[in-house]
């Protein structure tokens, strides 16, 4: 294990470090559409950040076995990476806040429901691997977001308790994991799939519209 730190900061990163939403639905929709099912932005919304399992089950119900499913969900996946290795570029304000907490003596890593070959992507078109000392992803877990798994591994391999750390969510079940793990946490609202008042009733200590509004100075006072 690391040695022990002081604080840190826990990203997701689908809607908080980077908007990769879009391109997910359309893989998403591809994916069903092989399989002679419609995907609406209903199916979206209400599946967004979950694993793969999880949404597969949510979608096909018992139609596919564990095997199957697990098939199916890496084709979602090469399709999401065809896609985005076109690139991507971070949110507003996400760099700045990077380098910040860095400065300030924060430990940071991601904690995502994606695997791990997304991640790596994103983190090396973007450029911002330097700045994580643990990459939690689908394989780390075995239970998705609203559970806290995520997080707690992710605080785990950097050294750092639950109550010292905080979470940078967009999602309802993400804010929910952060909770219920004994974090605090900021819920960014720049993409927009959930209301400040939903965020909020979820457990969000702060909500901000960008991480332009967030500074290390904000997250140390969280903190105390």
């Amino acid at each position: 294990m690391p040695d022990a730190n002081d604080k840190a900061a826990l990203w997701d990163v689908d809607g908080t470090l980077v908007d990769t939403a879009e391109l997910h639905f359309q893989a998403w929709e591809t994916v069903c559409r092989e399989h002679g099912r419609d995907f609406t932005r209903a199916d979206f919304a209400a599946t967004f950040g979950r694993r793969n399992p999880e949404v597969i089950h949510t979608l096909f119900g018992e139609r596919f076995n564990d095997e199957q499913s697990a098939v199916l969900g890496d084709r979602k996946e090469e399709v999401y990476r065809a896609a985005a290795g076109a690139g991507v570029v971070l949110l507003p304000g996400a760099r700045v806040l990077l380098e910040d907490l860095h400065r300030a003596g924060f430990a940071q890593a991601i904690g995502s429901s994606a695997p791990r070959a997304n991640l790596e992507l994103i983190l090396r078109r973007t450029g911002v691997a330097r700045f994580f000392g643990a990459v939690i992803g689908s394989e780390d877990t075995q239970r998705g977001k609203p559970d806290p798994q995520v997080f707690l591994v992710a605080a785990e391999r950097l050294g750092v308790s639950p109550p010292r750390c905080v979470v940078f969510e967009d999602a309802v079940a993400g804010v929910q994991a952060a909770r219920a793990g004994g974090m605090k946490c900021v819920a960014v609202r720049f993409v927009g799939h959930h209301t400040e008042s939903a965020l909020r009733r979820a457990g969000a200590d702060l909500v901000v519209e960008t991480l332009e509004r967030v500074s290390a100075r904000t997250v140390e006072d969280l903190l105390r």
